[in-house]
């Protein structure tokens, strides 16, 4: 089965011809298996009759969320009530049929539904199953309840932001959820190296991605400053300086780019100059260096200091909103936004950031509703009208849709 956009034009997904069961909620697991769908893959979601939390998530259009459409658009639509002995069984006949298994249920759960790796690997031995938690399938922590903003402030991620904010002791609120998207990009590439494995074994495997350790990776520096002492900055290396108008991002991150920022600012000779010509020197005395910066960029507007920021080659930018971002003609260029369509109207999606020149990436054009595939898997697993009724009111209404 496919889903409508899939498949158009000369090239196909990488990943044609896999199939995915999805058992995942919220961002996380979502994240990966809309990676999936995009690349090709026919990607079954697995939900209660009631449907998953983001159902519900605004924006809503005529009970429609786009914030659930972004994360699923592409995927088909199943429901199944997995507490039932007859949902099991479904389940069970799709894992034959399946490659692969993404779930982010706190570990334990799938155990005791018998849909667990152990469970269903005599079922499918090529079956590669990904199971995605807050802190990993084993450990003391394993069992503890997590979403992305706890990852955030348990692996030193939030502390580690504030320590380059001065004069700030409180750490931020948490609205930005990079724990969920970094953990969905890792279970996606995790999945495609066991695919690549089980070319050459013939066999499936149990991946166990984190959360707390995906966040970590992010710490690159923090990571070791932990270990070993680095005196900090008097002021931190990235950050915003003032226009007459705003602020401007200015990364000075190579000696390129510090000897093209003298140029603009009009001190070409501290190139050479004792206080900032070696790197060591230069981070002892940033902050005198980048009040130097500031004098000269509080002398013009935004545009202005853009503009002969990028004459000189040093990499900079205005800070925007999501909303500017999206409409800056780059994006438009590399059609960074599809457009889809849900019970509600139309709505703009991301598409993955990346192209390939022999494989089709890009998102479908129609969101499933909700169990709108539920009768014809039920009838492919070999289940039959009558058995397929039987199911509980509620899945086995959801079927007859």
């Amino acid at each position: 089965m496919t889903i409508e956009g899939q498949g158009e034009g000369n090239l196909t997904g990488s990943f044609a011809g896999l199939r995915v069961l999805d058992f995942s909620t919220t961002i996380a697991g979502p994240h990966c298996t809309r990676m999936l769908a995009d690349t090709g893959a026919e990607v079954i979601k697995v939900e209660t009759s009631e449907g998953e939390t983001m159902r519900t998530r605004p924006p809503l259009r005529n009970h429609c969320s786009t914030a659930f459409g972004q994360l699923n658009i592409g995927k088909n639509s199943v429901v199944l009530d997995l507490k039932s002995s007859a949902g099991v069984e479904a389940v069970r006949r799709l894992v034959a049929t399946a490659d692969v298994l993404v779930e982010n249920f706190r570990p334990g759960v799938m155990k005791r539904l018998r849909l667990d790796y152990d469970s269903l690997r005599s079922v499918n031995p090529k079956l590669i199953y990904c199971s995605i938690s807050g802190y990993g399938q084993t450990g003391p922590s394993a069992e503890l309840p997590a979403y992305a903003p706890v990852i955030h402030a348990a692996s030193g991620y939030e502390m580690a932001h504030l320590a380059y904010q001065p004069g700030r002791t409180r750490p931020d609120y948490c609205g930005i959820y990079h724990a969920d998207v970094l953990t969905g990009v890792y279970a996606f590439g995790a999945i495609g190296a066991a695919l690549y494995q089980r070319h050459a074994t013939g066999k499936g495997q149990h991946i166990d991605v984190s959360m707390l350790e995906s966040m970590l990776s992010l710490t690159l520096n923090e990571m070791q400053w932990s270990q070993f002492e680095v005196k900090p900055t008097q002021r931190p290396m990235f950050g915003p300086i003032e226009t007459s108008d705003g602020y401007v991002m200015v990364a000075i991150a190579s000696e390129k780019t510090f000897q093209s920022l003298m140029q603009v600012i009009g001190h070409p000779e501290w190139v050479s100059d004792a206080r900032f010509a070696k790197y060591a020197d230069r981070r002892e005395n940033w902050a005198e260096l980048m009040e130097g910066v500031e004098a000269w960029s509080r002398s013009v507007d935004t545009a202005q200091c853009l503009a002969a920021l990028n004459a000189e080659g040093v990499p900079s930018s205005a800070y925007r909103t999501v909303k500017e971002a999206l409409a800056d003609p780059q994006i438009a260029h590399r059609g960074a936004l599809a457009e889809v369509e849900d019970g509600g109207g139309t709505f703009k999606v991301l598409n993955l950031p990346f192209r390939m020149s022999g494989a089709k990436v890009s998102a479908a054009k129609k969101m499933a509703t909700l169990g709108e595939h539920t009768r014809a898997y039920l009838k492919e697993t070999g289940l039959t009208d009558s058995e397929i009724a039987a199911f509980a009111d509620k899945p086995a209404a959801a079927a007859r849709r």
